[in-house]
């Protein structure tokens, strides 16, 4: 009987309990019906699914409980990690993800993991003020990151205030608000935080592709290609940030907290 090997990883943290937790899930290949049965079993903001294709290459498909989404950085992180981790691949050999946003490299430096993803531009975006008010602010601007908001605050002390009308903002058409401003901490750049009720992921721990819109924009207003950043959720979590021309690569730590094996049943 064959098997899927199962992890759950805490991305873009050190600590057992900090950063963005995934479960990473190796193995076969299976119907999309059991990939988001499986997403909504562990109820975690991404699982992230793994099918060997040849040397130090793999699918990589992500999953909320509710949909597929198109790229996730944290989901990427654990998958590299676990892949490393296991011995599966070479820790001085780099690997190659083919996802729904195309081929994905990921790299090890030290305890560092960095993700070389592609850059999301930036547009000016008007919100209904229903936005606003569910939310708990007034942006200075607010712009379209492909298919979310980015919300720019005047302080970190700002972001850290909100806390958001839930049924509200599900209520309006959406599929996640990205909302950031300036770090009051010298030793990070900038901060920011993410709604996304609308995929069934009220806050988002740290949201490693939200970075591919938060970099250029933050690189652009404070003159500096390499940036340091924390999403301030509850759990936290801390990236290591460049631009370099339509990519963003993003680096990250990554932490196993359990592991195990799920027996395959004969039918779906």
């Amino acid at each position: 009987m064959s098997t899927i090997r199962l992890f759950h990883v805490n991305a873009f943290s050190q600590q057992l309990f900090g950063g963005n937790p995934a479960v990473v899930a190796l193995g076969p290949n299976q119907p999309d019906a059991r990939l988001l049965a499986m997403a909504a079993e562990f109820n975690l903001s991404e699982t992230a699914f793994l099918v060997p294709l040849g040397r130090a290459r793999y699918q990589l498909r992500w999953f909320t409980p509710k949909v597929e989404v198109d790229l996730c950085g944290h989901g990427t992180l654990a998958a590299a990690h676990v892949l490393w981790q296991t011995g599966e691949v070479a820790e001085d050999e780099a690997i190659c993800f083919e996802t729904r946003s195309g081929e994905l490299l990921a790299r090890r430096e030290g305890e560092w993991i960095w993700l070389d993803f592609p850059r999301i531009a930036l547009t000016p975006q008007t919100l209904d003020p229903a936005y606003s008010a569910a939310i708990g602010c007034q942006p200075l601007q607010i712009l379209a990151a492909g298919a979310k908001f980015l919300l720019e605050l005047a302080s970190e002390e700002e972001v850290r205030a909100l806390s958001p009308d839930f049924h509200a903002l599900r209520a309006l058409p959406g599929r996640g608000l990205i909302v950031t401003a300036p770090s009051s901490d010298p030793d990070h750049d900038f901060v920011s935080r993410y709604f996304a009720p609308w995929v069934g992921v009220e806050e988002d721990p740290v949201t490693g592709s939200n970075h591919c819109a938060l970099v250029p924009f933050w690189a652009e207003r404070l003159g500096k290609q390499q940036l340091r950043a924390r999403q301030i959720s509850a759990r936290g979590g801390e990236l290591r940030l460049e631009l370099q021309e339509n990519r963003v690569l993003m680096a990250g730590q990554a932490v196993t907290l359990w592991q195990g094996e799920w027996l395959l049943p004969s039918a779906s």
